[in-house]
């Protein structure tokens, strides 16, 4: 005797579909573009309680500043290469139908002769309108970005923002301020290195100086030195010179209560080299802290690879073989010149900064210490 089919076992299964992410309001994305000396990078995120949540984002090495250090103009090649990558930020951007947005360009458009007339070009070719901004703010936007990552033990902050066109050192005397009160006082550096305001404890900017030395123009200058080692050598000494007249530089500091934040690919790399990462994971490396020893061992082992192993390394790669030994001297020289053995590790920067400010500025962060 036949089994008794049960009541509607014939009948096809009702389609479970899985729900589908809500759009998020375009009103409330803002979007942030850096466009420094070798890399274009944009991110497009959402205010969510005091920070923000990433909608969207863009990455590459463009070489803008190619060839800059001998001619003093952006090249026809680095300016095509630069709009083919802003067309793609145009399109991420009309895509999420973003209307809040700051686009900045830095040191590369700052120093070339020629940066108005690409800047009309982006404009012209892309509908994208880019501001060049100057030193100060693009070493405020990197400060406050790197708050987060102060510790309460911090007395004395020093914030190395390490680009392809420029290097930015920001000292920051933070002794005066509760520590609870530490990060915030520093995020509200925002308004101005020079502005103080009554009714929050200050964040006191001791010096701050922008090296034309990143590891793009550090690279260009010592470009003809064959030699790997006496290259690298080369390029640590000539960035310490540069330090010469950066204040806190010239007078002892103590050892207990001082901070360095470093935030830049070579940093990065740097820490995923150390954590022996073969795919770079952003929350391993944010926030770690090295010592100068397990520093100058890694950029010890790029030396020992030399330039052809470098290209091969799946963490370095051909792109940055270079680049990564000049970032490597300019950080083995900072961390010559500072009485600290330690290192914090910032996967974050100029986007970022440009988006806290802007969401500051628009009063949608909540809890925030602005």
């Amino acid at each position: 005797m036949a089994p008794k089919r049960s009541n509607g076992a014939g009948a096809f299964p009702k389609a479970v579909e899985p729900p589908v992410p809500a759009r998020p309001n375009p009103d409330a994305l803002y979007a942030a573009l850096d466009l420094g000396t070798n890399s274009c990078r944009m991110l497009i995120a959402q205010p969510k309680g005091s920070g923000f949540h990433v909608v969207d984002s863009f990455s590459k090495s463009v070489q803008l500043g190619a060839g800059l250090e001998r001619t003093g103009r952006l090249s026809r090649s680095s300016m095509a290469r630069t709009v083919q990558a802003l067309r793609i930020c145009q399109q991420k951007l009309k895509r999420n139908r973003v209307t809040h947005m700051r686009l900045v360009a830095t040191e590369a458009c700052r120093r070339a002769k020629n940066s108005r007339e690409f800047i009309r070009q982006v404009r012209r070719e892309t509908g994208l309108t880019l501001e060049i901004i100057q030193p100060e703010e693009e070493a405020r936007l990197a400060v406050i970005s790197c708050a987060p990552l102060v510790s309460t033990q911090t007395e004395q902050l020093l914030v190395v923002d390490i680009g392809g066109g420029s290097t930015e050192l920001v000292w920051i005397d933070i002794s005066s301020v509760p520590r609870r009160d530490r990060s915030a006082a520093i995020m509200r550096l925002h308004n101005g290195f020079r502005t103080t305001d009554s009714l929050f404890p200050a964040a006191k900017v001791v010096d701050w100086i922008s090296v034309p030395l990143g590891v793009a123009t550090l690279r260009d200058q010592f470009n003809d030195v064959e030699d790997d080692g006496a290259r690298f050598a080369l390029m640590s000494w000539f960035f310490e010179e540069n330090l010469a007249d950066f204040a806190p530089y010239k007078d002892v500091q103590a050892r207990a209560g001082f901070q360095i934040v470093g935030t830049s690919g070579t940093v990065t790399t740097v820490a995923a080299s150390h954590l022996g990462l073969k795919r770079y994971d952003r929350t391993k490396v944010d926030g770690l802290r090295m010592t100068s020893d397990q520093i100058d061992k890694v950029i010890r082992g790029y030396l020992d690879l030399g330039p052809m192993g470098r290209r091969q390394d799946p963490r370095i790669g051909e792109d940055r073989q270079a680049l990564i030994m000049s970032g490597s001297a300019i950080l083995q020289a900072l961390l010559r010149c500072w009485p600290t053995d330690r290192l914090s590790v910032a996967d974050r920067g100029l986007r970022e900064g440009l988006l806290y400010a802007q969401m500051s500025a628009a009063g949608v962060l909540d809890d925030g210490p602005f």
